[in-house]
């Protein structure tokens, strides 16, 4: 790990967009002096330009002060910025203590996060219990906080809902921890609606950002840049299907993408992921059914492209579930095929929409 302008830079490591979560201290950071010594500290205006330019690309925030909670949270929502930071850790823990819970919490991998504080030893503790982390010291913000890895490819219209999304999430969760019933009770009353439909125009840039961020659920791996699916959309040949997902909280947002190569004899899954956010809701199949049950209804066989990435073996597991069985292999390349006889139906606490070429057109 080396170090430049107050930021520890891990060799290697994918540059655009790959931060997704800011983590802010508090004292001597986010505002000027320490709150336990004087009540009325003043907020920093450019570290809050950075906060909310961030917040409308799309990157989250969160808090890991060594503070006394009720205060710290009184002071963030007399500024008016509460809202901006979720899971904050408010606590005299160590630091990386309080990234691994918000990490967790958010189900984001340490490689997304950056850490900004003043203090050198906070940084050198999280550094070396979490070198994953990118640690920035306060005084550098200026100029590390638009850096390439700070800015997503794509700001899309999600982007500046992903806060609000994140935040639902972290209420189901907490919903479903207090939830006295088996797991499919709970979800009979989230009131779920999936919706599949031909990727448009508008979709894409979302489209892109999925294979660019989904790794545990990405069937192959591969990464598909605008103009490719753009291309791929107009194809007689193809088949671009984007999955959507809201309940009673609120959108998930596009969570689902498919891509399939057709002839009349076979179809062919290039490409299948899913949002590693919404397994846990149990409509990881759905998708997968659908196009299975395209096919059928084409009367064509169905294969299905898997490449086993070391990350992905929930999508291995998902093929398996839903019939696949393995065709050929050449090495961590396999090809799958599906049994077509194997048809499941959506879970019965899930509405599903299907919307055809006409409902999705933009052009």
């Amino acid at each position: 790990m080396t170090e430049a302008a107050g930021v520890a830079v891990l060799p290697g490591k994918p540059a655009q967009g790959r931060i997704k979560c800011v983590v802010w201290d508090l004292d001597d950071t986010l505002w000027d002096g320490v709150l336990l010594e004087d009540a009325g500290v003043r907020v920093r205006p450019h570290v809050v330009e950075h906060i909310h330019r961030l917040d409308r690309m799309g990157v989250l925030h969160s808090v890991a002060s060594k503070n006394d909670p009720e205060t710290a949270l009184a002071k963030l929502r007399e500024l008016g910025l509460e809202d901006m930071f979720l899971c904050p850790q408010i606590t005299w823990n160590a630091k990386s203590d309080s990234l691994r819970r918000i990490a967790e919490a958010l189900n984001l991998g340490l490689d997304a996060f950056a850490f900004v504080d003043d203090q050198p030893f906070e940084r050198a503790e999280v550094a070396s219990a979490l070198p994953q982390v990118t640690c920035v010291d306060v005084t550098d913000i200026d100029e590390v906080l638009v850096r390439e890895e700070f800015r997503p490819r794509f700001v899309t219209d999600e982007s500046a809902e992903r806060r609000g999304m994140y935040r639902a999430q972290l209420t189901r969760d907490e919903r479903a921890r207090d939830f006295v019933g088996t797991d499919e009770e709970f979800l009979a009353g989230l009131g779920m609606r999936f919706t599949i439909a031909p990727a448009r125009r508008e979709d894409l840039q979302r489209a892109e950002e999925l294979t660019l961020r989904t790794n545990q659920l990405n069937s192959t791996g591969r990464t598909y840049s605008y103009d490719e699916l753009d291309e791929l959309r107009r194809s007689d040949d193809h088949l671009l299907l984007v999955a959507s997902l809201t309940d009673e909280f609120g959108s998930y947002g596009k969570i689902g993408l498919t891509l399939v190569e057709k002839t009349p004899e076979v179809w062919h899954l290039r490409m299948m992921l899913m949002s590693c956010r919404v397994m846990s809701r149990g409509v990881g199949m759905v998708l997968l059914n659908h196009v299975m049950r395209l096919a059928g209804q084409a009367g064509a066989a169905l294969h299905a492209d898997f490449v086993e990435t070391g990350r992905n073996r929930m999508m291995q597991i998902t093929y398996a579930f839903s019939g696949f069985t393995e065709v050929s292999r050449d090495g961590d390349r396999v090809v799958l095929g599906a049994d077509l006889a194997n048809l499941q139906d959506p879970p019965g606490y899930v509405t599903l929409e299907i919307l055809d070429a006409g409902s999705a057109a933009d052009d």
